[in-house]
């Protein structure tokens, strides 16, 4: 058979009778082809299987896969509820995790009684086949003499002996129809009733919906925004990761409902109280809010969770999807030109709570301190408050604002001091407002009992300049720190111990406040303590104090950036909710124009005020002539000596000097410093010429 083989490729140098040798190039070239089409299959396969009908279809034989598995699973669940005693456990367990004893001994007695029914039926079926043996007997027996009854009757009437057995064969027809048709029926029933069945199990399973997530479609899994429902409330809380919690839930006979209260509208959002079963701590929650928010299909920002009265309880509130984004509308102060204030017994209306409410706040004998992240929005907050309050004719104010970059230039000619600037000068200005201020606290202490006052009213802003100032007056008290020495921080404790008594208040506006730049004798001196924007917790705990945040307070979650004006009130000045120690508020923004022409109506309320607008830095200095005037007769004179002598001449301007400052004055003037000896010196001849030479008298002026 071998001699018939035909070689596809002959060797004409093989000798005959021998098989052709295979060709080198064939025998190269054949893995590399296998291995090109093994690289193209799998190419192909990757792609068929990625290809997103590849994937629809797998998710769609998945989830009506899940449906029949899910729904077997809820009729045996049903089927073993209907035969046990289970879901009266279930109950029972549940008012027990909810502390309603009541409701326990009720559903206790329920079980007692079930396991009695049950207990008797079970003893009815022992007896039920001698009973049922019995009936058959006493039963066909008399049917079958009835039937006779009945034939003998009709033979009677019909005069034949036949129609005796008529209705007994009847019967027996009768029976035989059945089991034909029983017969023919059976086949198609056989093969029709498992499909039927799990047709009902899919119906159950899908009714529940019992596939996974990642099987549904794109548009029922994409849920953001979706109401709240108290079934997505609870699964929420079950996927907290919260052990107890997640069993407690699935004890329970309604499945976690019994723990909600009724879901509220509350502004642009719902609000809902959850009752949390025992062994779950409310702490445990709040250290969750962000996967809360994420199981409720919202962002972090989107959701609340305070501390109501009731014990073991939290309070959701679960804003609308994208609603905390949308601004406010604008401030009354804005769109109402008769608005006018009292401070004893009116409110500043200062923007919208989470609820959509008005939010106002008294200031009436409170000691103020907001603070918050940079470009946040505090000096917008707290000049609309300030813009309230000037309002009230009566209100004299002092302003110190430690940024300078006119914010509150509008208060000029309203406010009897405005300060405005970053320096140490500006600084020193700003305690010594301050300290005026204590000067007319203890003035009016010291009145007649019954005395009536005008409100005093200071406000600094940019306050942690005043406390990180290194400048020292001449009785060597620093002017910043928070010792017992330092002038700044002591006029302001002073303020907060007895100013509000004689209506002598202080508003203080600060960022990103630490233990230097805001001690923290002046943060819990301030009866209302705002907090926009923060960086971490500790720094909300300075800002608002551990019992508004261990109460739900979170500044520290708000946005950077995106939550400009959002700040948390902790204060008897505003309403807040019963059993919550903070509140959240959104706060109009006034723009600088709008401020003012609210300004300019707080003008026209007052007349004959003049204000200190500027820091008095006594006559103008010459440094180089001060110079000059220190060397005296003198040739040469050390630098050193020189720095002292300045500083004799004039603490105030001089004390501070370094060689550093010496140096930047006579540079570039032909009276440098130079070296005498191996020491820095500084030539008399030197300086005079550069006196007489400089183009204008005030250019020394400048340069300092």
């Amino acid at each position: 058979m071998t001699d018939n083989v035909v070689p596809l490729f002959k060797n004409p140098q093989s000798p005959p009778g021998t098989a052709p040798a295979a060709s080198p190039t064939l025998l190269s070239e054949a893995p590399a082809e296998r291995v090109r089409v093994w690289r193209r299959t799998v190419r192909e396969l990757r792609a068929v299987v990625a290809h997103e009908r590849t994937r629809t279809a797998a998710r769609l034989v998945a989830r009506h896969g899940m449906y029949v598995i899910g729904g077997t699973r809820v009729m045996a669940k049903r089927t073993w509820d209907g035969r046990t005693g289970s879901r009266y456990e279930r109950m029972l367990r549940a008012a027990e995790a909810a502390g309603n004893w009541e409701e326990a001994k009720e559903w206790e007695d329920r079980l007692t009684r079930f396991r009695a029914a049950r207990h008797h039926r079970r003893m009815d079926l022992l007896k039920a086949p001698l009973d049922l043996a019995k009936s058959a007997a006493v039963g066909t027996g008399l049917s079958v003499g009835s039937l006779l009854a009945l034939g003998i009757v009709l033979a009677i009437a019909n005069k034949d002996i036949t129609d005796v057995i008529a209705p007994i064969a009847a019967v027996i027809d009768a029976i035989g129809w059945i089991v034909y048709i029983a017969t023919v029926v059976w086949g198609p029933a056989v093969i029709l009733g498992p499909w039927l069945a799990l047709l009902a199990l899919w119906g159950v399973g899908r009714h529940q919906q019992t596939a996974p997530q990642w099987t549904l479609p794109a548009q029922q899994r994409d849920d953001a925004g979706a109401p709240i429902t108290p079934s997505i409330v609870v699964t929420a809380l079950r996927d907290l990761g919260i052990a107890p919690l997640r069993t407690a839930i699935k004890e329970m006979g309604d499945v976690g409902a019994a723990m909600l209260g009724p879901i509220r509208i509350a502004g642009c959002g719902v609000e809902v109280d959850v009752t949390l079963p025992s062994g779950v701590s409310t702490a445990e929650v709040q250290g969750r809010r962000r996967k809360l928010a994420e199981n409720l299909a919202r962002h972090e920002h989107e959701v609340f969770i305070t501390l109501p009265t009731a014990a073991r309880t939290v309070r959701l509130w679960i804003a609308d999807s994208g609603a905390l984004d949308e601004p406010i509308g604008p401030s009354p102060l804005v769109t109402d030109a008769t608005m006018t204030a009292n401070y004893k017994t009116g409110k500043a209306p200062w923007g919208q709570d989470l609820r959509g409410d008005a939010a106002a706040l008294s200031l009436y004998q409170r000691h103020l301190l907001i603070t918050g992240l940079s470009n946040q929005g505090k000096t917008a907050a707290l000049r609309a408050l300030a813009l309230w309050l000037a309002l009230d004719k009566t209100v004299e104010f002092r302003i110190a604002d430690l940024k300078g970059v006119g914010d509150w230039a509008m208060f000029d000619g309203l406010a009897t001091t405005l300060i405005q600037g970053p320096t140490d000068e500006h600084v020193i200005a700003a305690t010594e407002m301050v300290e005026g201020m204590v000067t007319e606290m203890e003035r009016r202490i010291q009145a007649p009992p019954g005395t009536m006052f005008t409100p005093l009213v200071g406000i600094v802003d940019e306050a942690q300049v005043a406390f990180m100032c290194p400048a020292v007056g001449d009785d060597k008290r620093p002017y910043g720190g928070s010792k017992a020495t330092s002038r700044y921080f002591m006029a302001v404790r002073k303020i907060h111990n007895q100013g509000r008594a004689v209506d002598v208040i202080l508003e203080e506006g600060t960022q990103d406040p630490t233990d230097q730049n805001l001690p923290k004798l002046v943060r819990e001196g301030a009866h209302t303590r705002i907090s926009l924007a923060l960086g971490t917790e500790s720094q909300a705990r300075m800002a608002l104090g551990d019992k508004a945040v261990d109460g739900g307070a979170a500044p520290h979650l708000l946005r950077q950036g995106l939550d400009k004006g959002t700040v948390v009130v902790a204060s008897d000045g505003i309403t807040i909710p019963a059993g919550q120690a903070s509140i959240t508020v959104r706060t109009h923004y006034i723009d600088t124009e709008q401020a003012a022409l609210i300004a300019d109506r707080a003008k026209a309320m007052r007349s004959g005020i003049t204000t200190t607008r500027s820091v008095d830095h006594g006559p103008a200095l010459d440094p180089l002539a001060d110079i000059l005037a220190v060397l005296g007769t003198d040739a040469r004179v050390l630098t050193q000596d020189v720095l002292k002598r300045l500083a004799t001449l004039n603490a105030k301007a001089y004390g501070r000097w370094s060689f550093i400052d010496l140096k930047r004055v006579l540079d570039h003037t032909g009276a440098e410093p130079y070296k005498s000896d191996g020491r820095m010196v500084i030539g008399r001849d030197r300086v005079a010429r550069a006196l007489t030479n400089r183009p204008d008298a005030g250019s020394a002026s400048a340069a300092e």
